[in-house]
């Protein structure tokens, strides 16, 4: 279900939170003041999505390719141990509203994949908060040498994202920027990376790495090294929320109408500069509030 959210909310779509029914999860989801819900059941098979509203608007399609399409509907299985050594990449925040744009990556051996495997680490999106906080800790406490972990705030997001202008391009220094402090330690002929473009990545174009094979791949998380840069990241991602929360600002994770609400509120009570301090600002969402 986090999955389909951060699928929808990366899209533009306004969502509220997910709901568990008696027989399913459920998420409300708002395109051009039509409300439509988007619902998915367990059965013996595998999921099943089912979308409720107006069939015969464009948008009613739009929603049913935008989850049909990237949502893979299976049971949960376990990561893959195909590589024998490699560096894993990947993010988390990019879908938020508030928040940084946080980007991970782990080197894992044979051992290290065999460890993560007895400590249950999977896709960060399958798991609560409270398990991706005692893995990472787990992992970082275990492996200090092994990660990297970078958390774009904010203000530099917006900063970076004015330079780059275009969010694909600033994953890609991201990524590229964890694989190269990890290589230092690890020199590995091999980078799996959760694909996010059909671009190379910048590093990849480097003679310093010509001997090393650059995987880039959707649902990579299926990897464990992957699956535990997804936790690191994920954990980075918890630990800014939480701050905030301390700090007084009643933040919110997703890009829901709920997350619009609290952003006008901050809005209002702070003014644009610290607004600006908690939000990625080229979403749609901010030219709104201001102009409320």
């Amino acid at each position: 279900m986090n999955e389909i959210l951060e699928i929808l909310s990366s899209s533009g779509i306004k969502t509220g939170n997910i709901e568990l029914k008696p027989y399913n999860y459920e998420i409300d989801s708002f395109i051009n003041k039509n409300k439509y819900k988007v619902q998915v059941y367990f059965g013996k098979k595998g999921l099943k999505v089912v979308i409720q509203g107006n069939q015969l608007s464009p948008d009613y399609h739009k929603l049913n390719n935008l989850v049909n399409n990237k949502f893979t509907l299976d049971f949960k299985e376990e990561p893959e141990k195909t590589y024998a050594e490699y560096i894993g990449t990947d993010e988390s925040g990019k879908g938020d509203f508030f928040g940084p744009l946080v980007i991970a990556g782990f080197f894992v051996n044979e051992n290290i994949q065999n460890y993560l495997a007895e400590i249950g680490v999977r896709d960060s999106k399958e798991l609560s908060d409270t398990k991706i906080d005692e893995l990472a800790s787990l992992i970082k406490s275990k492996y200090p040498k092994n990660y990297s972990v970078i958390s774009i705030k904010p203000e530099k997001y917006n900063q970076l994202y004015e330079e780059f202008s275009n969010l694909n391009k600033l994953l890609n220094w991201g990524h590229s920027k964890v694989i190269e402090e990890i290589y230092q330690n690890f020199k590995t002929e091999t980078v799996i990376v959760d694909q996010f473009s059909k671009a190379p990545l910048n590093i990849s174009l480097n003679n310093k790495f010509a001997n090393v094979n650059f995987i880039q791949i959707p649902k990579a998380e299926k990897y464990y090294g992957v699956a535990a840069a997804s936790i690191l990241a994920r954990n980075e991602l918890n630990n800014w929320f939480n701050k905030k929360k301390w700090d007084g600002y009643k933040v919110l994770k997703g890009a829901s109408s709920e997350v619009e609400i609290t952003a006008k509120n901050i809005y209002k009570t702070y003014g644009k500069e610290i607004l600006l301090k908690l939000v990625k600002q080229h979403f749609k969402t901010t030219q709104k509030i201001f102009e409320s």
